[in-house]
């Protein structure tokens, strides 16, 4: 083993990260705060000091691991020195230098002031072991002494030579050989290392061409994805996307199935129900493997592209920087595998993300990266896979994750594309992408009008009187509330409502027709554009053009197709087209298709597909009406990736076409097995809510086929039922009837709608005072008007056991006028004045907390009843509590 070898393995992307998580930050530690005026002591700086410290003990012995796994991936027998590394890092606790003293040593005497504070360190190691030690000592001791002139002013200030001179070492990741490092002990009779082959280490010098890649591929990721199109910012004088870390409204994830047994005394308090939605990054926080599933439009691709900007800039947030930090993101979208060669090999990988730099990637860089843990794998959509080959991606999937143990995958699909625990038995953690709550969908809509405002001062008025009155729109209106549930169509429903000064269409069809004609007829107009080639096609010639391509790809089961089948297609159907056939030819037309309606986009050279899935769909099932080719809907409806399809067709089809649609639904179809058949019957009950004209006797017989299905037998199942939409509560058995099993099974299915109307029927289970019913109705709360719900749900609840989660404000200060509750979940962010001032003192005895808050937990002293403080396995253990409050970890 050449310790130079080793050493210029640990690249910056990784070490600098990793470095920054020994010391505390101002949050966490005000007094160890950036000091402008005086040098601070490093034994303050550190994050294992003091009774509870950030970093434990163990989170320091696996930082030093990652560090030594790094440099020397294949070698078993320097592991003890992962366990040397961490002591000699320990003595920077008790160290009496201070920061500025620090920066004047150069790196190497700094380590060897670290490894004098230790001197057992090495205790017990070969004398490979001892000259690997050094080789990643003196590497750290260049970024930290690098950090300490970051975080202080007062050093950068009074020792600038030092400081341009870190900078460099740190940048160019070499700096244990410009200082001169001890490493002179390396062992004569370690075997040289022969060459790059593919997931060896590469030699000295391709390894310090690695760090430069690295650092170039990082920037260039960023580049490529730090941007989101947020739907009508794309007006007059606007861009048509917007900075990813201005733009990006965190998301929410629920677990995937509870686990329920019967509740009992010293049982987790969340066992047998659905604990309320936290934010992404706090439900990902500590997974290696996790697959999420979310809804079309619910922002997947978004929370992909977030996590591996987050990555690549180092700036992720606390509960994802410990796992993630000096990661290799590889955001991989399943939709090019199926329209290139296949699933990609690692050396495929930044051709199938469409990366700039795809072609100079060094020969086994990327297996390299996986081999040594570095990686941070996002699979994007496995739905858009054909249904054949998704058992081959899972298969796929699962020999990556053997063969590279120590990466991160987070996978991504809509929900009924793929099995519950499709993945579990591989390791996966199962999340859902929680809909939109009343919180989330009106912090977006104030931050799609503060985007539009920065853009167009002149119409600051106006902008707030728009902002206000669709906030109240969404609020009151059944419809727009309903549509308002993910961040594809609210962003729609604020383009629709300033484009039309105020009005909203209602219902979906509406609501992507008026979408369309926003995107199609007034985007250029009211960009004021002049024309840029010699095409001007009218609106419907248009549509025409863009179902032929989505009707292409809807057939041949692509979410993208390949230029030069794109313009094929158009050249088929434009002598059809005669406003268009006249004025260009297809390839003219694509460019123009491309280029101006907003609704096309070139992912990679020679591919295009449409900006979003749901526009494709549409448009496809638009075209199927038009070209009354409904037996083809019939062939697939028991395909999951027609089911949008077929439900929107449903919308635009005449009344004898709906009742055409729906029988097919009920009848026997060939080739069809049992499973598959039901699915097929409870589309025609999802198809319902969809069909604005339909005979009664097509909806009773719908109605008689899927009542004996509305039974559900397991939690899946149960929820399942949701997507059906609010049709299904006229189905459901009375509750009145059900046994505690099935009332908690009708309880999930009901508060899986998100409409008011649920609360009429949830009525008939509030009185029940079986936990697991209590509890999932407790934790529907954020999905309906909190007044009505407070008054008709969360008032009857038998408190007994029982955590009533609260997320905002709202159903804080509901509850407080219901008199408090004893045992409380915060479920969402509070700060301790308002949970001081919302929570009603004299019952709360026990008090769990979804969230770090990030502060000292003194406050907990205004609530003189409280015994229990439960706080996530997750989550730091807090500081400050109160004495005579038992603190318990879930």
């Amino acid at each position: 083993m050449d310790p130079t070898t080793a050493a210029a393995r640990l690249v910056p992307g990784l070490v600098g990260p990793l470095v920054r998580t020994l010391f505390v930050s101002a949050e966490e530690d005000p007094a160890a705060g950036v000091a402008d005026d005086r040098p601070v002591p490093v034994a303050r700086l550190v994050a294992f000091r003091g009774e509870k410290p950030a970093l434990t003990e163990e989170g320091l012995e696996r930082l030093a691991g990652r560090l030594v796994a790094t440099a020397a991936p294949d070698e078993g027998a320097f592991r003890p020195v992962a366990g040397a590394l961490a002591r000699t890092l320990g003595a920077l606790a008790t160290t009496e230098l201070d920061d500025w003293q620090a920066v004047r040593l150069r790196p190497a005497d700094f380590a060897q002031r670290m490894r004098a504070a230790a001197p057992d360190a090495e205790h017990g190691l070969t004398a490979g072991g001892r000259a690997l030690h050094r080789a990643v000592l003196d590497v750290v001791a260049v970024h930290i002494l690098r950090f300490f002139t970051l975080r202080s002013d007062f050093v950068a200030r009074t020792l600038p030579e030092e400081t341009r001179r870190l900078a460099d070492l740190a940048a160019g990741g070499d700096g244990t050989a410009a200082d001169g490092p001890a490493t002179a002990g390396a062992v004569p009779d370690e075997p040289a290392t022969d060459g790059p082959a593919t997931g060896a280490a590469p030699p000295y010098d391709a390894a310090a061409a690695e760090a430069a890649f690295e650092a170039r591929y990082a920037r260039d990721l960023t580049v490529l994805h730090d941007h989101l199109t947020i739907f009508g910012i794309d007006l007059a004088h606007s861009p048509d996307s917007w900075p990813l870390d201005a733009a990006y409204l965190g998301l929410q994830c629920e677990r995937g199935e509870p686990e329920r047994s019967g509740p009992a005394a010293g049982e987790r308090p969340d066992a047998g129900r659905q604990a309320p939605p936290v934010p992404a990054e706090q439900a990902l926080a500590g997974l290696d493997k996790a697959l999420v599933r979310g809804v079309a439009g619910s922002g997947k691709t978004t929370l992909l592209q977030w996590l591996a900007v987050a990555t690549a800039r180092d700036e992720l947030p606390s509960a994802l920087s410990g796992e993630l930090s000096g990661r290799v993101p590889f955001l991989l979208p399943v939709r090019r595998f199926a329209s290139h060669s296949g699933i990609p090999t690692p050396d495929g990988f930044l051709a199938a993300m469409a990366h700039p730099a795809a072609d100079a990637q060094p020969p086994g860089w990327a297996e390299r990266v996986l081999r040594a843990g570095r990686g941070l794998l996002l699979v994007d959509g496995v739905d858009e896979a054909p249904e054949d080959d998704r058992e081959v991606l899972r298969t796929r999937l699962r020999e990556w994750a053997d063969r590279y143990p120590g990466n991160v995958w987070v996978v991504t699909s809509r929900p009924s594309a793929v099995p519950e625990d499709w993945l579990s038995a591989d390791g996966f953690t199962e999340l859902r992408l929680a809909p939109m709550s009343r919180e989330d969908v009106a912090a977006f809509i104030q931050r799609w009008h503060r985007a539009a405002a920065q853009q167009s001062p002149a119409d600051l008025d106006r902008l707030g009187h728009y902002e206000r009155t669709l906030l109240n729109a969404v609020r009151i209106t059944r419809d727009l509330g309903r549509l308002a549930t993910n961040p594809l169509m609210c962003g729609l429903l604020c383009a629709l409502h300033r484009d039309r000064r105020g009005y909203l269409p209602h219902g979906r069809k509406e609501l992507y027709d008026a979408g369309l004609s926003m995107l199609l007829e007034r985007r250029d107009r009211e960009r004021a554009m002049v024309a840029t080639d010699a095409i001007d096609l009218p609106r419907q010639p248009k549509i025409q053009l863009l179902q032929r391509l989505a009707h292409w790809m809807l057939v041949n089961g692509r979410s993208e197709m390949d230029r030069d089948v794109a313009v094929g297609t158009l050249a088929r159907h434009l002598p059809a087209i005669p406003d268009a056939a006249r004025q260009g030819d297809a390839e003219d037309v694509y460019r123009h298709l491309l280029n101006r309606t907003g609704l096309l986009r070139e992912t990679t050279p020679g591919t295009v597909d449409f900006v979003h899935r749901t526009f494709q769909d549409y448009l496809a099932a638009r075209a199927t009406v038009q070209q009354h080719d409904f037996p083809l809907l019939l062939d697939h409806a028991h395909h999951t990736e027609w089911e949008d399809v077929i439900r929107m067709a449903v919308a635009l089809a005449r009344p004898d076409e709906c009742a055409q649609v729906l029988n097919g639904l009920l009848a026997p179809h060939p080739g069809v097995k049992a499973a598959e058949a039901r699915h097929r019957k409870l589309l025609a009950a999802a198809c319902l809510e969809h069909a604005t004209e339909l005979d009664p006797e097509v909806r009773a017989r719908v109605q008689r086929f899927t009542r004996d299905m509305m039974r559900p037998t397991t939690p899946a199942a149960a929820r399942a039922l949701g997507w059906i939409g609010p049709i299904v509560l006229e189905m459901l058995p009375d509750p009145a009837t059900a046994d505690n099993n099935e009332a908690y099974l009708l309880a999930l299915t009901a508060t899986s709608i998100g409409d008011d109307m649920a609360i009429d029927y949830l009525t008939g289970l509030r009185e029940r005072p079986h936990l697991d019913v209590r509890a999932q109705l407790a934790s529907a709360w954020r999905k309906y008007d909190t007044e009505r719900y407070a008054r008709e749900i969360i008032a009857h609840l038998d408190d007994a056991e029982l955590y009533f989660p609260v997320s905002d404000l709202e159903e804080l200060h509901a509850l407080r006028r219901l008199g408090g509750r004893p045992h409380l979940q915060i479920a969402g962010r509070f700060t301790p004045d308002q949970l001081i001032e919302g929570i009603v003192a004299e019952p709360l005895t026990r008090l769990w907390l979804s969230y770090d808050l990030g502060v000292p937990m003194d406050w907990l002293a205004a609530f003189p009843r409280l015994e229990t403080l439960l706080i996530g396995s997750r989550l730091p253990r807090p500081a400050g509590i109160p004495e005579g409050i038992e603190v318990v970890e879930l």
